[in-house]
């Protein structure tokens, strides 16, 4: 098979939990580990630092690997979902797995993965530490997919685990409270490694610190300590928060003296994230008049915070492009959004896509007003057309949504 031929065969062969949802989702790692064990463990062979929560994970994710990298060090980077290419899940410095790599180790092992029904993601991950394994990267960010406990990345033994924040998503899997969900977050805390905690409230702050003395696991904190800030090119306001939780990581991994990470790295990193890791998706402006923003944020906390950054923008009228998957809480995040905007309803182009016209009727129930457009490319043009230029458009509701644009 060539490259398209494998991804296609990856995407619709097995389970993916981004395009299928529910049926995707393992309940535990025995898999994980037989895929690993084939592999002759490469995981054991890489250094790690290891990234869940609910919102801000990629960023804080790419952050650290620019600042890694800023310092010298080959740095692989684990991340998920993609945007546009299979390909930027996994990359080194910046720079995408090659098409050959990916072709040839699913070729190479395809009958393994038929036979022991290993899951998009298992497979993924497989090849992530398979290629950091084989080009000796001196440490990789690893990114968790979703939960942590029971999580396909959750057979590494890191350097310092972080977990950035929790939050009520996919709520199917990982319980309906913020303790369930911050339990299953808890679940990547290892024995005697150092946790960061980038964020918490009064409900999760106890099931942290049960978990990590159950570890004997040093805790930090990132919210509650003062750190000098830096400027940096990832501009969105929810990054200040995500900014303190790796400037703790660093202070982590420095005092472990095995990496070396000096003030002007972190200055240097935080300012080139977008140009060091190719991040996108995150309060991107894509166009200047009229303003275009588009924002991965999908749930509650993430648009609370993209959604308050909006009203701050100076602009005659707001132009909103808007698509979800069919599994999300519309009465939690519709009435989020602002009455007073045009809306472009859409569905992402994925089998999990929301349709656009349920949609519609949704929000009408909260007084969101616009049209229903049958692709989001559609509906993004019309918003070009009767935007005038000193007005707003914000791209969201979807990661899928975003990508289309992009």
């Amino acid at each position: 098979m060539n490259y398209q031929e494998t991804t296609n065969w990856m995407f619709n062969q097995l389970p993916m939990y981004q395009l299928q949802g529910a049926s995707a989702y393992k309940k535990d790692l025995t898999n994980t580990y037989l895929l690993l064990t084939h592999l002759d463990n490469p995981q054991e062979k890489i250094k790690c630092i290891h990234v869940g929560g609910t919102n801000g994970k990629g960023s804080t994710s790419h952050m650290l690997a620019s600042i890694l990298q800023e310092a010298g060090y080959k740095v692989g980077l684990y991340t998920s979902p993609h945007l546009k290419d299979f390909r930027e899940r996994i990359k080194i410095n910046g720079k995408d797995i090659s098409e050959e790599f990916v072709t040839d180790f699913i070729n190479k092992h395809k009958s393994f993965f038929e036979s022991n029904d290993m899951s998009f993601f298992e497979m993924t991950v497989g090849l992530a530490f398979d290629y950091f394994s084989k080009e000796k990267v001196d440490i990789a960010v690893i990114e968790v997919g979703m939960g942590g406990r029971l999580d396909a990345t959750n057979i590494i033994t890191p350097l310092v685990s972080v977990i950035t924040n929790i939050g009520l998503d996919h709520i199917q899997f990982l319980g309906n409270t913020l303790e369930a969900i911050a339990f299953e977050k808890a679940g990547i805390i290892k024995p005697n490694i150092p946790i960061v905690i980038g964020e918490y409230s009064l409900n999760t702050k106890p099931v942290f610190l049960a978990k990590a003395k159950e570890c004997t696991s040093e805790i930090y904190f990132a919210s509650d300590l003062i750190l000098e800030t830096y400027p940096s090119d990832l501009i969105g306001d929810y990054q200040m928060q995500n900014k303190k939780t790796v400037l703790q990581t660093i202070a982590v991994l420095n005092a472990q003296k095995e990496f070396i990470i000096t003030p002007e790295n972190i200055k240097s990193g935080l300012l080139q994230v977008v140009r060091n890791t190719d991040l996108q998706g995150r309060w991107q402006q894509i166009n200047e008049f009229p303003k275009v923003i588009c924002d991965t944020a999908h749930n509650k906390n993430g648009l609370e915070i993209v959604l308050k950054q909006i009203q701050k923008e100076e602009f005659d009228d707001l132009h909103i492009v808007l698509g979800v998957v069919n599994d999300k809480d519309l009465d939690e995040i519709l009435p989020l959004f602002p009455k007073k905007a045009k809306y472009y309803f859409c569905k992402p182009n994925i089998p999990r896509g929301l349709d656009a016209v349920i949609l519609k009727q949704k929000a009408a129930t909260f007084e969101l007003v616009g049209e229903v457009y049958y692709s989001v490319s559609e509906a993004y043009q019309k918003a070009i057309e009767n935007a005038g230029k000193s007005d707003f458009i914000y791209i969201g509701g979807s990661t899928f949504v975003v990508a289309e644009i992009l």
